[in-house]
């Protein structure tokens, strides 16, 4: 008898699974990040091995706002006055992007034969889930880039640490944040609070990234307004570790043989080059004495802003800095690349 499909439920259930066991034998064997990489590279095992994993989707987004949480509690007043002498260094990123675009795109479409549309959106540095909507909707094709952003960040994520830990000397053992017990009350609910208002407003009104954006914002005003003085708590750090390294895992779910070949390939040769480029620029904005070295490689690393919130807390990085240049990053290539996408890709004449 031929097995009968599986549920959603049993699929996320067998994704759970996975991920714990992941966990535990990334903290068993001491690993750095077990929470972050023990669910990455056992739903990724998973995935390649064609089992039927599953994401936990508004799961998945209710705990990427803690992480929204995490950095507007970080600007503090003493951060926000410090914003104009991030000026020279964030005054690279534009020319950041361009350089990306000008490289990137002709190397999807000419070197490997996607299509104009696919070329476009798999160049561009935004986030992953923004980049596969606007390609999608302007005609790319949604597994290709779906594969290409998540090869992108997971490479990033898994190479940013060892480069952190051999190149810069940082230990990755920073403390993420203070057990809940430790954390008023009243503080905990105005974190849960802003995380969920966030959210859920930030999608109201069309806001990219809600789920870390929004909460980011409305904490930021609770922070700078003297009601929060914490972080999220350290439990609740973790479990977004964990969800993230989920996601980025069962995003290789069904994948094939020559995907692997054609898409999964370009995307890691892609990211060699994105690491060049992001290694002249942060060298640039070092050696300029506009960023310590960590704090530089964190805001030109091209990763998302949930890994990167991720990395720059575990790393004991000015949080503030880094995620300033990330957001200002993706919110140039969300705004910027469907404008730049009409000018640059007319429809042809046999075009409907």
């Amino acid at each position: 008898m031929p097995d009968r499909p599986r549920t959603a439920t049993s699929r996320r259930i067998e994704t759970a699974l996975t991920a714990a066991i992941g966990v535990a034998l990334f903290t068993l064997l001491g690993l750095p990040l077990p929470f972050l990489f023990g669910p990455l590279a056992a739903c990724l095992l998973a995935a390649l091995a064609q089992r039927p994993l599953q994401g936990f989707g508004q799961v998945s987004k209710g705990f990427r706002t803690i992480l929204g949480v995490a950095v507007g509690a970080s600007l503090t007043p003493d951060v926000v006055a410090a914003l104009p002498s991030m000026a020279a260094s964030l005054a690279f990123i534009p020319l950041y992007i361009l350089v990306i675009g000008l490289i990137g795109v002709p190397y999807f479409h000419r070197v490997h034969g996607f299509d104009r549309v696919t070329a476009w959106y798999a160049a561009m540095p935004g986030g992953l889930q923004d980049m596969i909507i606007f390609g999608t909707e302007a005609g790319g094709d949604p597994r290709a880039l779906s594969l290409i952003h998540a090869t992108r960040v997971m490479i990033i994520v898994t190479v940013a640490p060892m480069i952190l830990t051999f190149g810069f000397g940082s230990a990755l053992t920073n403390d993420i944040g203070a057990p809940a017990a430790e954390i008023p009350l009243h503080e905990l609910a105005l974190m849960a609070a802003a995380a969920l208002i966030g959210w859920k407003g930030g999608e109201r009104i069309g806001l990219f990234g809600a789920s870390i954006l929004g909460p980011m914002i409305v904490t930021a005003v609770l922070s700078l307004s003297g009601f929060i003085h914490a972080r999220p708590p350290a439990e609740a750090i973790l479990a977004a570790q964990f969800f993230i390294g989920v996601g980025i895992g069962v995003g290789y779910v069904g994948i094939t043989l020559g995907e692997l070949r054609r898409v999964v390939l370009a995307g890691v040769l892609f990211v060699l080059i994105l690491a060049v480029l992001a290694a002249i620029f942060s060298e640039i904005v070092v050696l300029l004495g506009l960023a310590p070295p960590v704090e530089g490689f964190l805001a030109f690393a091209p990763g998302g802003q949930a890994e990167m919130t991720v990395l720059a807390i575990v790393a004991g990085a000015d949080l503030g800095f880094v995620i300033v240049h990330h957001l200002t990053r993706v919110f140039l290539v969300i705004t910027g690349a469907p404008l730049a996408a009409r000018f640059l890709m007319k429809p042809r004449k046999d075009h409907p």
